[in-house]
């Protein structure tokens, strides 16, 4: 595995590390990450939509009109999906979108999604991610000397106060812990910064 290098949060360089092959250097699974996504995807649906079949639509118990000497058709209740305010037919309802994924396959897409982000040159590795403040001014700043343009995900071994405050109004970055890390959002993000404690704890996790 090539090294990588670790800069600090000025965006210079510290030193280079060598990343574990087995989890950021293997060819990516792209059929068992797409599953991964269409899953995390799926969960997050309400899956509440609903509509009232002509059973469950109120009224329409009584026979609008006798059956024969009219001269119109026969009909036998104006909640028929015809009718105006009638029933709706193979309408949606409530149900769960949920989909299953095994252990392995779920460690095989975690692994793929961080390979590609090698891969494509998308993450940035630093020594640390501490702020001297709370101001997101200076969370700014940090993403601008480390060229973390469009969406960012911040992975990190340990939250602080400060990073927290600095950067929950930065619509364009989101943060996490190192075991809170998940396929979409990495793949759903231009760029990773991740801490040096963070890579080597997902290491110790999937390697």
């Amino acid at each position: 595995m090539k090294k990588q290098s670790v800069l600090n949060i000025k965006g210079e360089k510290v030193k280079d590390i060598t990343l574990n092959e087995a989890v950021f250097g293997i060819t990516p699974n792209d059929a068992v990450l797409y599953d991964a996504i269409t899953l995390a995807r799926n969960s997050q649906r309400q899956g509440t939509h609903s509509t009232k079949t002509r059973s469950e639509v109120s009224g329409g118990g009584r026979k609008p009109w006798k059956q024969k000497g009219t001269g119109n058709a026969r009909q036998g209740s104006t909640r028929a999906p015809h009718w105006r305010h009638g029933g709706v037919v193979f309408g949606p309802t409530p149900r769960s979108y949920a989909t299953k994924m095994n252990k392995k396959e779920r460690r095989l897409a975690l692994k793929s999604a961080l390979s590609y982000k090698v891969l494509d040159s998308e993450m940035i590795i630093v020594d640390h991610f501490q702020l001297e403040s709370n101001k997101t001014k200076e969370a700014k700043n940090v993403l601008a000397n480390l060229k973390a343009t469009g969406t960012t995900l911040i992975v990190v071994d340990e939250l602080t106060e400060n990073v927290v405050l600095a950067t929950r109004n930065l619509n364009n970055v989101m943060l996490l812990q190192a075991d809170e890390i998940n396929t979409l959002d990495i793949i759903a993000a231009h760029n990773m910064i991740i801490t040096e404690n963070a890579v080597k704890a997902i290491e110790e996790v999937l390697g």
